[in-house]
């Protein structure tokens, strides 16, 4: 191979090199994304636009309440102002009904055997009829006894509170609920009236406590408190003289 053979051994070399890089150009170039304004229009029409007012309503949603602000009761919570009203507007007057419980309260205290004398109780419902009730109330507070109930007042305590002041009025009359006493002195049917014996102390039964059975004498049926005292005197002689204290605070 001469000198001058030389350029045109290499020739198709060279060619073929050249050709091979110009492709890769070529590809490079097709590869290479092209953003046309097109595309920018497009892009902005697709981006949503925050505006000031997006920012304020977006503010006031997601606010922290302030130590100034209402904040709203719990769901849960008791509407008060919704619950029902009793239909009376007489206001219930429960400090005159404390000085009536603190005139007789060593009645209720002998029920419960932690006084001494004896204790008279007439166990009534206050469903029973008005004039029932409130002639036993007027005896009851003119023998100094007890007025027991079983429970409120078609499960109200308001109600309950309005019924007593009604049949009490300025009376001194001691009243108690307390269904443990139906208990203690097996009260199954009302009114029913009780003479518990001086110095009785409740004991251990399957209700929890009762008085002993030779501790009080009961009587039972719609009659006055004086009927009910003489008819103990008479069915339980040894009661008598506990009868009579009563009856002659009833005819004083």
């Amino acid at each position: 191979m001469s000198a001058t053979d030389f350029p045109r051994f290499l020739a198709p070399l060279i060619l073929g090199l050249s050709a091979a890089l110009v492709a890769g150009s070529s590809a490079q170039a097709q590869i290479s994304p092209v953003v046309t304004e097109a595309d920018i229009e497009r892009a902005r029409r697709e981006t949503p636009t925050v505006t000031e007012q997006d920012i304020e309503l977006a503010r006031q949603k997601y606010a922290l309440p302030s130590s100034t602000e209402h904040r709203p009761a719990p769901l849960n919570s008791p509407n008060l102002e919704a619950l029902p009203q009793p239909a009376t507007s007489v206001p219930v007057d429960l400090e005159a009904l404390a000085r009536g419980y603190a005139g007789q309260s060593d009645a209720i205290a002998q029920a419960q055997g932690l006084a001494t004398g004896p204790g008279l109780f007439i166990f009534v419902s206050l469903t029973m009829p008005r004039a029932t009730l409130q002639g036993l109330v007027n005896q009851a507070a003119r023998a100094k006894a007890a007025i027991v109930i079983r429970g409120f007042a078609k499960g109200s305590l308001r109600d309950t509170v309005t019924q007593v002041q009604g049949l009490i009025g300025k009376q001194q009359v001691a009243l108690q609920i307390d269904p443990l006493a139906f208990d203690r002195f097996a009260i199954s049917k009302v009114p029913s009236f009780v003479l518990v014996r001086d110095g009785t102390r409740p004991v251990p039964c399957a209700s929890g406590s009762c008085a002993p059975a030779d501790s009080f004498v009961r009587a039972t049926g719609d009659v006055s408190l004086d009927y009910a005292l003489e008819h103990m005197q008479r069915s339980a002689p040894g009661f008598s003289p506990a009868a009579e204290l009563f009856l002659k605070r009833l005819g004083g």
